[in-house]
């Protein structure tokens, strides 16, 4: 198990123990996190799983790829840390991992 803290836009937080394997989505949705609609159920085919990267866990997440890339110009407020919380795979190394939700998804 892997623990991620989301935290919303008020500054609230939530640290659920992920399972290895699974998204950060996954993890979210299963946990009823506030903010993560996931409309395509984790197929890369929407952005409504979009999270901010605490720049500590950047390098950890990786970066996203070209077709994240595109996706992500269909988010609400993409920045530079933005990625889909379905393409990132829990493993050992993101215990710890901290994602923001933005205020809405798009």
């Amino acid at each position: 198990m892997a623990k991620i803290t989301y935290i919303q836009p008020d500054g609230s937080a939530q640290t659920i123990a992920a399972e290895i394997g699974a998204t950060v989505m996954e993890t979210a949705i299963k946990n009823a996190v506030r903010g993560i609609e996931a409309e395509c159920g984790g197929a890369c085919a929407c952005a409504t799983c979009h999270v901010y990267i605490d720049a500590a866990w950047r390098e950890k997440t990786g970066e996203a790829s070209p077709m994240e890339q595109d996706m992500l110009d269909f988010g609400y407020d993409v920045r530079a840390n933005s990625r889909l919380s379905c393409q990132i795979k829990v493993t050992q190394e993101l215990d710890g991992l901290v994602v923001t939700v933005p205020e809405r998804q798009a």
